[in-house]
């Protein structure tokens, strides 16, 4: 299977008035065509930076300061000022005018929270103008309108809607909106965000639906970013465990769910319910994720992990590749490396 996205050695900083917080930290991930890949973890590990980072759209005062992100351009595209050749590109090198080109076109992304990404003083129709017409200047404002009502009958929304503005719509519907402007160009990777954070189990489980749906019928592949591990469970094809902007652990989705190898995943999975064991106890994690400005040395998870070792406080664990094909960072299964 041909990997659409392969990123390498990716950190990003943000400057603060107290020091430089490394968010992502040498992270590596791919992502094959036509499949979902899971990031998961607590609040603050770098889902949303790590996202961000692959669109070019870190918020000041953030910057990637090293790293690869390649991706596997289908075709040329050709726009005034510039190309980009087809083939697999590192989006690190492109200029602002090559990156343009590719957001929304091959690479598109939906926001956490809709009614803070659409503007409240246009129509939904306009954002659908706007987005189409920024890649397709020869599109006419009527075609992109009903390419526009086209897409919303699609995920069930009338039509007629496209002319009423955003503070109009339920919060599921706004989502559905999102997700609508996300596909408005067919990209090839859609990069969804905490896609059914506060929406009820009913509306979620709908837009998780349409999201698998929309998948199938356009041959996307997409980048799933929650703190649900339920609903990884249901879409995604593999998993990565994020924490203090490392990777834990990649796994197959099976794989991960029955047979977690990393203490921290291990630790997530004790804390999700359960309805086929209702006298599950849940468990939580003592402690708090360690101050990213003024880092720990060794493994950051180490404060709050019962199996910690020596050799733990001395350097990061390596992302290493199991006989059973996950990847772990945990000195626990380092060959060679005393379990005292």
């Amino acid at each position: 299977m041909t990997n659409l996205l392969q990123i390498e050695n990716l950190s990003v900083e943000y400057k603060t008035r107290r020091g430089i917080a490394r968010a992502v930290d040498n992270v590596f991930l791919n992502l094959e065509e036509n499949k979902t890949l899971g990031l998961a973890g607590e609040s603050g590990c770098g889902k949303s930076t790590l996202g961000l980072s692959i669109m070019r759209l870190v918020p000041h005062p953030g910057r990637i300061n090293e790293g690869k992100i390649l991706f596997n351009l289908d075709e040329s595209l050709i726009f005034e000022g510039g190309s980009v050749e087809k083939g697999q590109i590192d989006l690190m090198q492109l200029d602002d005018n090559q990156m343009r080109a590719i957001r929304g076109r091959k690479l598109a992304y939906i926001f956490q929270d809709p009614m803070t990404s659409l503007n409240p003083l246009i129509r939904i129709g306009d954002h659908f103008t706007e987005i189409i017409q920024a890649h397709e200047e020869d599109v006419k404002k009527d075609e992109a309108i009903n390419r526009g009502e086209e897409i919303l009958e699609t995920l069930g929304i009338l039509p007629e809607r496209i002319t009423d503005y955003p503070h109009q719509f339920s919060g599921g519907m706004r989502q559905r909106v999102m997700i609508g402007l996300g596909i408005a160009l067919r990209p090839r990777l859609l990069i969804a965000d905490e896609p059914t954070t506060a929406l009820d189990v009913i509306v979620e489980a709908q837009i998780l639906d349409e999201l698998a749906t929309l998948k199938k019928q356009f041959n996307l592949s997409m980048l799933l970013i929650t703190h649900n591990l339920g609903v990884l469970a249901q879409t995604a094809d593999d998993i990565a465990i994020m924490y203090t902007g490392r990777v834990m652990e990649i796994a197959k989705t099976e794989s991960l769910f029955e047979d977690p190898k990393h203490p921290y995943t291990q630790c997530l999975l004790k804390a999700v319910p359960d309805v086929r064991k209702p006298d599950k106890t849940l468990a939580w994690i003592a402690g708090a994720p360690p101050d990213l400005i003024d880092p720990i040395p060794g493994c950051m998870f180490r404060p709050r992990c019962e199996f910690a070792m020596e050799i733990c406080a001395t350097q990061p664990p390596p992302l290493e590749k199991l006989d059973t094909g996950q990847r772990v960072a945990c000195y626990l299964y380092t060959k060679g490396v005393s379990k005292k």
